[in-house]
């Protein structure tokens, strides 16, 4: 069984000297070495749905961005997207040493449906063998994007992609038990580029989260009848996804297995 840790945010102030003190500027200067935490991420499959948004929020944070996936940088063109290293190539094949030196956080979105070996290698043998790499080179801390188990009963959870994604998160949570961070989001919503077309899956998803919310306390009874959360779990923005991610590296209390509901209070602690 997978040991659920809750989040923890702690609020930083800033100090201002009082109205009546004085500074003397002409006294001698004092050399005053800063305290900053300068923090270098690796995203797996940058250039996907979930990546690129996460590329996007971590640049916008002033956070150095390395991309690793099979398709390179993105075809589109926007402005954060000169910001972020891109980088092709594939996980199994990666070369780690280089790519994961000065790294502070790694991320994967890495994940996709098929056959079952497919699955299982792609959503479990990818993401492991990238734990792995980041516990071999020392990276502190690794955030994986796994999926919400919808409460389906455990014959439907013995698939390749479930048992590939709980594979990948046990690894994570064994090899950085105080660090590792597992988001579950059900359906990720928000402009998907396939093939240089945009899929608005936006119109569908944020009505639908709306709704979910004006009449949750009325489907509370439901929860647990198996399988309930394919009609009744809540979707989730990407970008709710993405500054999930962003308050997961910048914030050393955060890490375990995170819920639909903890995934949006990550992003709103960052939003604000």
């Amino acid at each position: 069984m997978v040991t659920r840790f809750l989040p923890l945010w702690t609020n930083i102030r800033c100090k201002y000297a009082a109205e009546s003190i004085r500074e003397d500027f002409s006294s001698t200067p004092i050399d005053v070495v800063a305290d900053v935490k300068t923090e270098k991420i690796i995203v797996l499959g940058g250039s996907g749905f979930v990546g690129s948004a996460i590329c996007k929020a971590a640049v916008s944070n002033g956070i150095e961005v390395i991309s690793l996936s099979r398709s390179g940088r993105p075809s589109y063109s926007e402005s954060w997207i000169d910001q972020v290293t891109w980088t092709t190539g594939d996980v199994f094949y990666a070369n780690w040493e280089q790519l994961l030196n000065g790294a502070t956080a790694m991320v994967s979105t890495i994940g996709g449906f098929g056959s079952e070996v497919q699955m299982k290698k792609i959503n479990g043998e990818a993401n492991v063998t990238a734990v792995d790499a980041a516990m071999k080179f020392g990276v502190p801390k690794f955030i994986l994007i796994s999926v919400h188990d919808y409460n389906f009963p455990s014959f439907l959870l013995s698939s390749g992609y479930f048992t590939g994604k709980r594979q990948a998160e046990s690894e994570v949570l064994s090899k950085f038990p105080n660090s590792g961070v597992v988001l579950r989001p059900g359906f990720i919503y928000g402009k998907r580029r396939v093939d240089g077309f945009e899929i608005p899956l936006d119109l569908i998803g944020e009505p639908l989260e709306k709704f979910l919310k004006a009449i949750e306390n009325y489907t509370k009874s439901l929860n647990s009848l198996p399988g309930s959360d394919i009609l009744l779990a809540p979707p989730v923005s990407v970008d709710d996804v993405a500054f999930a991610v962003i308050s997961a590296i910048k914030d050393d209390n955060f890490f375990g297995v995170f819920t639909i509901e903890q995934i949006k209070e990550a992003a709103a602690s960052v939003r604000a």
